[in-house]
């Protein structure tokens, strides 16, 4: 391939420090993919909700310095990505895009537009497709972007051969350190209302369930489930929940490994939900051991993944799926019109 390729990394973003924290989350619920009512309804709950969470907020940033770590992490991956792709085209440069922070998706998209690439590749780091995540940010950009270049999409990757390769080396070390003591694996993915499945045909649950079940199969699991973390207000969200998941292994008497399938980067999330607040519910209720494996980040195996996403978008349809984990028979996958899904 010759000429100037662009990739574009999508991921949520978070607050550099505190005085960002209630812009953030105003932006975070502003977004329709999120809250989905209409804007004279959803733009004031936004402000509501953001001014409510603020301080709480806060206080779990605080714990990991202020502000969250996760631009820097895409930093890292864009550049180890950026050095994987050498040779797919003449020139070659890994953007980021943040959905809510900065750098934001119009900022990003004016930063590409003066490359003049000759190719995009869209590259959302979020294995499982959901309208929440993954169609909320390919939206943002198609509004933002104005510029040169052949669009491609990478839509999912949720079995991808390196993205399983990375989770089971982590899986493994972890066993190793339970010492042959009795756990359980806990594939932690981020809840969603169950309406945000049933009612717009999101995939986001099934490729959870998928790849949970390759993992599994290639760690060689006998005791997994699927739990989902990060449940708020009284909507019915997808279950168990993590913390139910956990009281669960207390019942049964076994330790837990919690494995966050549906993360490739250590945020609040990980460092303070699962690290901080689970480990202290499974202390309470007497689980031991309380492992987390790591995120993906810039394991070699996970990049390699995504370098191939990128050098198969570049020759294959678009929206290109990534893996056998992609499947076009729900109503949201962007793929069902293209007939790309594998």
């Amino acid at each position: 391939m010759m000429g100037r390729l662009a990739v574009v990394l999508f991921n949520l973003g978070g607050p550099d420090g505190p005085a960002d924290v209630r812009p953030f989350l105003q932006n975070l619920f502003s977004d329709p993919a999120i809250i989905g009512l209409p804007g004279f309804l959803r733009l004031p709950l936004a402000r509501l909700i953001s001014t409510r969470r603020e301080k709480p907020a806060q206080a779990n940033y605080a714990l990991m310095g202020g502000g969250s770590p996760l631009l820097p992490q895409t930093y890292k991956q864009a550049g180890a990505l950026q050095d994987a792709l050498t040779g797919a085209a003449d020139d070659v440069r890994v953007f980021v895009a943040m959905r809510y922070w900065r750098p934001l998706t119009e900022d990003t998209a004016l930063e590409v537009a003066a490359y003049q690439p000759d190719d995009v590749v869209l590259l959302p780091l979020y294995p499982q497709y959901s309208t929440t995540t993954t169609a909320s940010s390919l939206k943002a950009w198609a509004e933002a972007y104005d510029g040169s270049g052949q669009v491609h999409t990478v839509c999912c990757y949720p079995e991808a051969e390196g993205w399983v390769a990375a989770q089971v080396t982590a899986i493994r070390a972890r066993l190793t350190e339970a010492g042959g003591r009795p756990v359980r694996v806990l594939f932690s993915a981020h809840g969603v209302p169950e309406s945000v499945i049933k009612r717009r045909g999101d995939p986001y649950q099934a490729q959870v369930e998928a790849g949970a079940t390759v993992l599994a199969e290639a760690a060689g699991l006998t005791d997994w489930s699927i739990c989902y973390q990060s449940r708020v207000g009284p909507m019915k969200w997808l279950g168990p929940s993590t913390p139910e998941a956990i009281e669960q292994a207390a019942r049964d008497g076994v330790g837990v490994i919690i494995v966050p399938i549906a993360f490739v980067s250590e945020h609040i999330e990980t460092l303070v939900e699962l690290d901080i607040e689970y480990a202290h519910l499974a202390r309470e209720l007497g689980v031991a051991p309380y492992l987390r494996c790591p995120t993906p980040s810039t394991d070699p195996a996970f990049i390699s993944a995504l370098s191939r996403a990128v050098r198969n978008a570049l020759t294959g349809p678009s929206p290109a799926p990534y893996g056998p984990g992609c499947r076009s028979d729900f109503a949201a996958c962007p793929c069902r019109e293209s007939g790309a899904a594998a």
